[in-house]
């Protein structure tokens, strides 16, 4: 933060009284959207009164920036600015000295009570007393749209997440990175930007074969087809329902016998080795016997896949929705090969200088971009790789005119993000609209145990399990509560609590605790805009005020920085300075004007933890 809290130097203190602000002009009004709130139009004004003093004090620097922010520390006033200490080097001077140049400069403004000169060279401003109440006015009236920003401009922005592969149920991982998307998203609309949500479905690949083939060797299992399973297919109980569907839809149809199933297949090794060789058995086998599926079921293959990739798909979809994540589109990968987009793509590749052929394979120079080694692209036997439908895929995105986009992966993804970059450079794309997000994976510990993620082992808590336990609201907050990149543990003991511990119940229970207000006070929410918000001067009214203000400023550094967490805490020290005040003054008082007032400034509290729950996807309950 800018603000300091003065140090060895003797601290000097200017107010109205005491500075070139007296009898000096005042500026003329300026003009400011309708939706700005206060505290965005007093650092306008401040931005323009101090770029008046710096032409003035340094004409010579009248590029040098402006920077206004709110002190850490609430004692050392409400903005500050850096800008002596950034003119130091121009002019050669203190900047303290500077400092004391730019304040009796500075245009005299009826919205600053007063500035002072803090360590280095800070200058600290302290605003009216009405300028931080009238906020609440400005909430009230605004309601939903407090807040909103038009930082992004409108500007389409693609927002890529979860993109879990559709072989088995979304465990507690997946969940975070879908609270994110989902949070990162409404937060990037609520800020200006053009928001589409796409979930990319890897549905074509090896995963998937596994998938069908553990299905149908479940199936002939019920059948009584005695196959050992190979311990690297998928072995959750999903797997088995989905048989169980096969058999009660199609009786013996799908039948081969396990002679046939596993001819020429290379068997398993011993289960207990866990060296090279053996791994390589294992895979090699699974292979066969994906093969011999092919070959014995013919078209019927098809089906058998599509129906285990369906019922995987229709449940990621239905557990998203119901934890209030949506997507406006599910992009499909295979698409990208039925529309011949990843041969087109490794074609443009080629007749850049950025393909090599190497026994047979064609290689990406990958190098070249800042990768640790090339990367294949098209197997020997004529086979594309997942990296070059990838490629193929962020192809589409720039064709579909996003003006950014962004790609939230897994943690375990990094190595990753310099070899897509590379290939988007290669294409001669613009690879500074592309960003990645990482998501640290949740870790669950239930018992004091942590839990397995396993999909393959079926040994997984579910997204599903935990929302069971825990609800949605506890779910999307906590996922909040870190930066993406930031590692969880997710501790369910006190998700569930009812504490002040807590904080989604907190928030929540401040939101309670003023719609319970609001019942019991007689009046009409409709007279709260014309409070008289100048009964609202004890230093806890003025402090809640200051942090209402103060979100719409939250809004646009979240946006900036994809940082949704910000929004969580923020509504953390909220809910924290409400209950403080509730606790420490009655609303409902006889004195009907400051009642008034006072039910507003929680009326304004209410709807800013609407407006910030909305975008982490949190509820606003009205009792507790």
């Amino acid at each position: 933060m800018l603000a300091r809290k003065a140090g060895g130097c003797p601290r000097s203190t200017y107010h109205c009284a005491h500075s070139g602000w007296q009898g000096q002009r005042i500026m003329p009004p300026l003009l400011f959207s309708p939706r700005q709130t206060m505290a965005h139009d007093v650092k306008t004004e401040l931005i323009a009164l101090l770029t008046q003093a710096r032409d003035s004090v340094a004409p010579t620097a009248s590029a040098t920036p402006i920077q206004i922010e709110r002190p850490r520390d609430p004692s050392h006033g409400d903005f500050a600015t850096n800008l002596a200490m950034l003119l130091a080097k121009a002019l050669k001077k203190n900047p303290r000295e500077i400092a004391q140049q730019l304040l009796a400069e500075l245009p005299a403004s009826p919205r600053i009570s007063g500035a002072e000169i803090a360590g280095a060279g800070f200058i600290n401003f302290r605003l009216a007393a009405g300028e931080k109440t009238e906020v609440v006015r400005t909430a009230l009236n605004q309601g939903a749209d407090f807040g909103r920003s038009t930082q992004g401009g409108a500007q389409k922005i693609q927002v890529e997440f979860v993109s879990a592969n559709p072989t088995g149920p979304l465990h507690v991982g997946h969940g975070r990175g879908a609270a994110y998307g989902a949070s990162l998203s409404s937060l990037l609309a609520f800020a200006g930007w053009d928001v589409t949500r796409e979930y990319y479905v890897n549905d074509a690949g090896r995963q998937m074969d596994i998938l069908g083939l553990s299905t149908w060797l479940r199936y002939l299992g019920l059948l009584g087809e005695q196959i050992p399973f190979p311990p690297n297919g998928y072995q959750g109980d999903y797997v088995r329902r989905m048989a169980e569907q096969l058999q009660h839809a199609h009786g013996d149809k799908y039948r081969r016998s396990a002679t046939d199933v596993l001819q020429d297949t290379p068997g398993l090794p011993a289960a207990d080795r866990a060296d090279d060789e053996a791994k390589a058995q294992r895979e090699a086998h699974l292979d066969a016997l994906i093969a011999r599926a092919k070959t014995l079921l013919g078209e019927d293959w098809h089906y058998v896949h599509q129906h285990a990739l369906n019922e995987q798909l229709e449940d990621c979809r239905s557990d998203l929705q119901e934890f209030g994540v949506e997507f406006e589109v599910w992009f499909s990968e295979k698409a990208l090969y039925d529309t011949g987009l990843v041969a087109r793509c490794v074609a443009l590749l080629e007749e850049k200088g950025h393909i090599y052929v190497q026994n047979g394979a064609k290689w990406f120079r990958s190098t070249a971009f800042g990768d640790e080694k090339d990367r294949v692209v098209q197997r020997e036997n004529g086979l594309y790789t997942y990296f070059a439908s990838d490629i193929a895929y962020h192809l589409n995105k720039f064709e579909r005119g996003f003006d950014k986009i962004i790609n939230i992966w897994g943690a375990d993804h990094h190595g990753y993000i310099p070899r897509v970059t590379g290939a988007v450079k290669a294409l001669d794309l613009p690879s500074d609209k592309l960003q990645v997000a990482l998501v640290q994976f949740a870790v669950l510990y239930r018992n004091g145990q942590k839990a397995s993620m396993s999909t393959r082992s079926g040994e997984f808590v579910t997204l599903r399990e935990l929302r069971g336990e825990v609800g949605n609201d506890a779910c999307r907050f906590f996922y909040a509560l870190r930066k993406s990149d930031q590692h969880l543990d997710f501790d369910l003991d006190l998700a569930k609590s009812q504490s002040n511990e807590n904080p989604v119940y907190y928030i929540q229970y401040a939101h309670a605790r003023i719609c319970s207000v609001l019942k019991q006070w007689p009046g009409s929410p409709a007279e709260l805009s014309a409070a008289d918000l100048g009964r609202l001067d004890n230093p806890r009214e003025q402090a809640l005020a200051n942090l209402i203000g103060q979100f719409p400023e939250v809004i646009e550094a979240a946006a900036r920085d994809l940082a949704p967490h910000s929004v969580a805490f923020y509504l953390k020290d909220l809910a924290g300075e409400f209950h403080a005040w509730y606790n420490a003054e009655r609303m409902l008082v006889e004195d009907a004007a400051l009642c008034q007032a006072r039910v507003a400034l929680a009326a304004a509290v209410r709807q800013v933890i609407r407006n910030g729950l909305a975008i982490l996807g949190v509820s606003c309950p009205e009792s507790m």
